[in-house]
């Protein structure tokens, strides 16, 4: 630490996107002094964030190639009438290479609890106070009962599988279980022969995660496979929300106003798959390419980019709402399973949430997955 409690930036959370910002000022922008505030002992919490190559562009890739734990050639789908598979290429990075790698290059991490903040201050309980050319607000998700919302809720495990578990490549979604609570597939990651990160996602209506059901669920799923576990590792939750509508300024507002915000607090994340990766690197090198480092500058500029995600989003919003209110829970796999037989550059660009206009009407060509009665009205809501 300096010996003085003052700063040009302080970010105020070390998650995925509060790390990201501080990695790209740390390369963009060497004059900028940083502090990363952080409550938590690991800079990244305990996550595994995945990403499709395509997701993040070649002039950003250098931000997130250091951070990668596990790479793959290509991934699987497989559901209960279509098994495909798609050359290319899927990433992992685990939180704690993401922290090692946010702790070389940052030397000021600051562990502490923010108690309040303004656009040029942080006080930390304690009393402790940090005075900051700009503040930077990443600490999670603001009010969302302003945000019309389903979930995706998760808990996923690192098994060790005696004699190997013979997944050669990540399975994206594996809708073949039973479905249960809404939308239902098994995430995999093979770390390795021997190991594999075994996901159970649902996506449900209501935001309540029964773990020690999904942990059940884990296993039958590892008995099924033939998978005799000898060991299991990490464990990691979680309840996202998926926006099917909602009033953004009021979700901005929730969380105060007036200074800069990021990641999930500034809803920067994809409507329809929770996915936060692409839009936090593009975030955190937007940001760093700013020309003035001040607390309003970064302010106006924050709003105004998330504003822009937001508008952007209708699409997705739409798509979000026809999957939780047009379809029926135990067959609201058909959609993705649909969604799936369509060309490989257009599931791309849809996760990396530039959809152009014709990828958006061929994703709505065709008969509907869901009755047309229940879309219209769904639409019309």
């Amino acid at each position: 630490m300096a010996a003085a409690d003052t700063c040009d930036l302080a970010i105020l959370g070390g998650g995925l996107s509060g790390g990201l910002i501080a990695l790209a000022f740390a390369t963009l922008r060497p004059d900028v002094s940083v502090y990363v505030v952080e409550a938590g002992a690991r800079i990244g919490g305990n996550h595994i964030w995945s990403f499709f190559d395509s997701d993040v562009s070649e002039d950003a890739r250098w931000l997130v190639e250091p951070l990668i734990s596990h790479r793959w050639p290509g991934y699987d789908v497989a559901f209960p009438a279509h098994r495909r598979g798609f050359a290319q290429g899927y990433n992992a990075i685990e939180s704690e290479q993401f922290d090692a790698a946010v702790r070389a290059r940052v030397p000021d991490i600051v562990r502490g609890e923010v108690a309040d903040h303004d656009v040029t201050r942080v006080t930390l309980r304690g009393g402790r106070t940090i005075a900051a050319g700009a503040v930077i607000d990443a600490r999670g998700g603001g009010d969302l009962s302003t945000l019309d919302c389903g979930w995706q809720k998760f808990v996923g495990q690192l098994l060790t599988v005696e004699g190997g578990h013979g997944v050669a490549l990540p399975a994206v979604m594996d809708a073949t279980v039973e479905q249960v609570d809404g939308y239902r597939f098994v995430y995999l990651l093979p770390f390795d022969d021997a190991r594999v990160f075994v996901e159970d996602t649902y996506y449900s209506d209501g935001p309540d995660l029964d773990v020690a059901a999904v942990r059940a669920r884990i296993d039958a799923y590892a008995t099924v496979r033939g998978w005799r576990v000898t060991a299991r590792g990490r464990e990691e939750t979680g309840v996202l929300p998926v926006v099917i509508g909602g009033d953004f300024d009021a979700y901005w507002r929730s969380t105060g106003d007036g200074f800069a915000k990021a990641g999930v607090r500034a809803g920067l994340f994809h409507p329809l798959t929770s996915y936060s990766l692409p839009r936090a690197v593009d975030f955190a090198l937007h940001l760093a390419r700013q020309e003035r480092i001040d607390g309003a500058s970064l302010a106006l500029a924050s709003y105004a980019y998330a504003r822009a995600n937001w508008k952007a989003g209708g699409f997705y919003r739409m798509l979000s709402k026809m999957l939780f209110r047009a379809a029926d829970p135990p067959a609201r796999y058909r959609v993705l399973e649909r969604f799936y037989r369509l060309s490989p550059v257009l599931i791309a660009r849809f996760y990396a949430g530039g959809s152009t206009l014709g990828d958006r009407m061929r994703i709505l060509a065709g008969k509907p997955p869901v009755p047309i009665g229940r879309a219209l009205k769904a639409l019309a809501g």
